[in-house]
């Protein structure tokens, strides 16, 4: 059974899909960027912000569905340039100083609102 997850502290979806999914004891947050839930506009300019505002948002799903960053198994990073993987790199290890979780990062030729990062994630219980 699969149970929409929402919260108003991180971005409404910008399309046909939900913050977060939970099934079973396994949470799949969609590609978050780094929209300020309280503007609804990219305010972060450099990468390492705009990862910063990610992380944010990713963490205040995590929390609604009652899961933290230690539940996290498996993110994708998708940047719009590998130039920027290092200052992204630094940001997200600040929220992973322990057992951080499997990970795969991509340059890709674009995304939405021509940010700079997206990264999805899975959580277990």
């Amino acid at each position: 059974m699969k149970k929409v997850i929402n919260t108003i502290d991180a971005p409404k979806a910008i399309g046909p899909y939900s913050q977060a999914i939970e099934a079973g004891n396994t949470l799949y947050i969609s590609g978050q960027i780094p929209i300020n839930p309280a503007t609804a506009k990219v305010d972060a300019v450099g990468i390492e912000e705009q990862t910063e505002q990610v992380m944010k948002n990713i963490g205040a799903i995590l929390k609604e569905a009652g899961y933290g960053f230690e539940n996290v198994v498996k993110s994708t990073c998708l940047l719009s340039d590998m130039a920027n993987f290092a200052g992204m790199n630094k940001v997200y290890g600040s929220y992973y100083v322990q057992n951080p979780p499997a990970r795969a990062a991509f340059a890709v030729k674009e995304l939405p609102l021509g940010v700079m990062v997206e990264i999805e994630c899975i959580a277990v219980k």
